[in-house]
């Protein structure tokens, strides 16, 4: 498997909410119209190389083109640089998780939709010893993972797990890029990554994943968000991606040609071969089923997880200095259910569009 380039990150360099106040203040931008023309920015992560193969094969475009609309799907090659420029108001929607949603686009004032919920993490994320197999002796080490990513998120969840909090460890930024070459090191024994560097770390030398997101079940979710108000304003936006990205999931996941066709160009793509790729898709909980995606969302578990985060954000700082509680950012459930704020929703889960393509309405 090849080592990842700088461009497959997870990591947090967060766009500032004076810079969002700025965009939004030019004539003409935050202000949602019809239109017929649409930007999608994705970056490279195992549950989102279905985007890239969408546009390439033109599956994105047959779909655009029966509502009347273009779409444009564009590789950044930074994750969070993605999540900045769709926050900027560059971009309609962003493939991004849950946790830099609220805590990047939401938290700067950007009501934003998840309207595709893709999969979760269920293994693809993890903490590391060397040593031990036992995450009870991660006390007292340093832990090098990307700050304030899903990678620290994990970490709390997993300390929580074992009755410590991050009081017990020192936390230690490292770039995802410069993660494998620190664990390296006989200095470095605990760390918190994604893959595909965490296949590399767990496969060194006396080294155990000890927690992984197979643990924690549905927290790290990764999903296409779409700007609320370009999303109401134009619906068939919503409709056009929902109906291409099930129509992706039904050619990755074939048992035959077709199958095997999209998933080598998921993984050239994302700088591995088949083997490696299928082996992150393995460590993935793929909604390759509209009805399955709709069942996880319309769940209890996306508020409850939403829960967890809002505090973890909240602790750190990332929902803002004008923060007082974790409920300063209101979160929408698929039932209308309100967490936090109601006066200031900026968070949206929403079924709609998984619900058309699973009853065969688009």
């Amino acid at each position: 498997m090849k080592r990842p380039s700088k461009s497959f990150r997870r990591g947090l360099r967060r766009i500032t909410p004076a810079l969002v106040a700025l965009t939004l203040a030019i004539p003409g931008s935050g202000v949602a119209q019809e239109r017929d023309s649409f930007r999608i920015a994705w970056s490279i992560y195992v549950g989102w190389m279905p985007w890239g193969y969408g546009e390439s094969s033109g599956i994105v475009d047959k779909w655009a083109d029966r509502y009347d609309i273009e779409i444009d799907v564009v590789q950044i090659n930074d994750y969070i640089e993605s999540i900045n420029l769709y926050t900027a108001g560059e971009f309609d929607g962003v493939t991004v998780t849950n946790m830099d949603a609220l805590a990047i686009p939401s938290a700067s004032g950007v009501d934003t939709t998840l309207a595709i919920v893709g999969d979760f993490s269920n293994g693809n994320d993890g903490v590391v010893l060397k040593g031990s197999d036992d995450l009870a002796d991660i006390e007292g080490r340093r832990v090098n993972l990307v700050e304030l990513s899903v990678s620290h998120y994990l970490l709390a969840r997993a300390l929580e797990s074992v009755d410590m909090t991050e009081r017990d460890v020192t936390v230690v930024n490292t770039s995802d890029a410069d993660i494998v070459g620190a664990f390296s090191s006989p200095d470095v024994t605990a760390a918190a990554t994604w893959n595909p560097q965490l296949s590399e770390l767990g496969a060194m030398p006396d080294a155990n994943v000890v927690f992984d997101s197979s643990d924690i079940p549905g927290e790290i979710i990764d999903t296409l968000a779409l700007n609320t108000e370009v999303l109401e304003a134009n619906p068939e936006l919503g409709m056009a991606l929902a109906g291409a990205w099930y129509e992706i999931m039904a050619n990755m996941s074939a048992d035959n040609d077709t199958g095997v066709e999209a998933r080598t160009e998921m993984a050239e793509a994302a700088g591995t071969d088949l083997a490696g790729y299928e082996l992150q898709l393995d460590s993935t909980e793929m909604f390759y089923d509209a009805a399955d995606a709709v069942d996880f969302v319309t769940s209890d578990q996306p508020q409850t997880t939403m829960d967890n985060v809002r505090q973890f954000a909240f602790d750190r700082g990332l929902l803002g200095a004008s923060a007082q509680s974790p409920d300063f950012v209101g979160i929408e459930f698929a039932d209308g259910s309100v967490l936090g704020s109601s006066s200031n929703v900026k968070l949206r889960f929403t079924d709609e569009y998984m619900r058309m393509a699973a009853e065969g309405e688009l």
